[in-house]
C-alpha cells in the first residue's frame, strides 16, 4: 500500500514508494556524464525527481508511463524540491491500486450525469434536442464521458472532470442566459454542454493524465467538431445553419487564435459560451491551486502559468470601528 503521497513530502525526507514515471529526459553535465530527469506523478500531484548514478541501467528499467518503486532522498533545489533516486524498479500494473494515483472527482459522477440530462431535456428546439439525445444514448460516449478529464493540469484535471466542468457550464448558462435580450438559450445550452466532447479522446488517463496520439496531432476542438458533425449527419433534415453556428461555438470557445481557437467568438451565444468557459476553468484552477498551498499561509506561493501570488487572508469588510 502507497504511504509517501506526493503532497506530503518534504525536504530530507527518505523515500521507498510506489509513482508514476513520466516526462523522462536523458540529459549532460558539464562533464558530459549523463543524468536522467523525470516526474513522479500520484493521485495528489508530482514532483521533479533526478538521478546521477547508473543512469544507463535504470533509463533501460522502464518507460514512461510505468509504475515504477522509488527509493531515493527528498531535497530542496533551486527553490523546488525534488527526489534525489538512488534506486528504481518497475512494477507489475496489475498488482497496483490506480485510485492511488489518478486523481478523481469528490463529486457524485452518476448524480452529474443525471442532472446534466435533466437540464439538456429542458432544450425546446427539436432538432437541438434531439441531438442532445442522441450523444446521451449513446452508450461509449457516456462512458467516456463520465470519466474523462477536462485537462491535463489547468483545471478539472482528474477523473470526470469534464462531467463536472461541463455542468458548470450548463448551470451557469441557466443562471444568464434569461439576463441579456436577443439570446438563443436552447442553442447556448446545447453549446455548452457539447464545446468539450472532443476531450473524452484528447486524454490518456490509465496511469495518469496525459494527451493521446490523437489529443497531440488534433486538438480537442478538432475532435469535437467531427463528433458532432457525425451525430448531425444521424438526424434527418438537421438544419445546415444551426449545424454551422453549432459547429462555431465549438470552434471559438478558446476565445483566439493564441488559446487554440481558429476562429474567435463571432456570434452572441459563443461569446457568452467562451467567458462562462474561462470564468468556471479560471475559478476552478485558482481554487484547486490554493486548497494545494498552506493552510496557514495568507498567500500562495507562485502560479507560474496565471503569473501571479493569491491573496488566502481573511478581509474584515464589517465596517465597524474597533478598539
Amino acid at each position: 500500500m502507497k504511504k509517501a503521497f506526493v503532497n506530503s513530502i518534504n525536504a530530507g525526507q527518505v523515500i521507498d514508494d510506489v509513482f508514476v514515471a513520466r516526462d523522462k529526459h536523458i540529459a549532460f553535465k558539464k562533464d558530459g556524464d549523463p543524468y536522467l530527469t523525470l516526474s513522479l506523478v500520484d493521485r495528489s500531484g508530482e514532483i521533479r525527481a533526478v538521478a546521477w548514478d547508473n543512469v544507463e541501467a535504470i533509463s533501460k528499467s522502464f518507460v514512461a508511463g510505468d509504475y515504477v518503486k522509488i527509493k531515493g532522498n527528498a531535497a530542496e533545489y533551486r527553490g523546488a524540491l525534488q527526489l534525489v533516486v538512488q534506486h528504481l524498479n518497475r512494477l507489475d500494473p496489475d498488482k497496483i491500486d490506480a485510485r492511488d494515483f489518478l486523481p478523481t472527482t469528490e463529486r457524485d459522477v452518476d448524480r452529474m450525469l443525471g442532472r446534466l440530462i435533466q437540464i439538456s431535456q429542458t432544450v425546446e428546439h427539436e432538432h437541438l434536442s434531439r441531438l442532445l439525445s442522441a450523444f446521451f444514448e449513446d452508450k461509449a460516449f457516456v462512458d467516456s464521458f463520465k470519466t474523462a478529464p477536462a485537462a491535463k493540469k489547468m483545471h478539472h484535471a482528474w477523473v470526470g472532470g469534464l462531467l463536472e466542468h461541463t455542468l458548470s457550464i450548463a448551470l451557469l448558462v441557466q443562471a444568464v442566459a434569461d439576463h441579456y435580450k436577443g439570446i438563443d438559450k436552447d442553442l447556448l445550452l446545447t453549446g455548452g454542454i457539447l464545446h468539450d466532447i472532443g476531450k473524452i479522446q484528447e486524454f490518456s488517463y490509465e496511469t495518469h493524465i496525459d494527451y493521446s496520439d490523437a489529443g497531440r496531432l488534433l486538438h480537442h476542438i478538432v475532435i469535437g467538431v467531427e463528433m458532432l458533425e457525425r451525430k448531425i449527419a444521424s438526424i434527418n433534415d438537421f438544419p445546415a445553419d444551426i449545424a454551422l453556428v453549432l459547429k462555431h461555438m465549438i470552434v471559438s470557445h478558446h476565445g483566439t487564435r493564441d488559446f487554440g481557437s481558429p476562429e474567435p467568438p463571432k456570434t452572441l451565444e459563443a461569446v457568452i459560451l467562451h467567458y462562462l468557459d474561462q470564468l468556471d476553468a479560471k475559478f476552478m484552477a485558482v481554487r484547486t491551486f490554493m486548497d494545494a498551498e498552506d493552510p496557514e499561509a495568507a498567500w500562495t506561493s507562485y502560479h507560474r502559468a496565471l503569473e501571479r501570488f493569491f491573496f488566502k487572508g481573511k478581509v474584515d469588510s464589517s465596517g465597524s470601528d474597533k478598539d
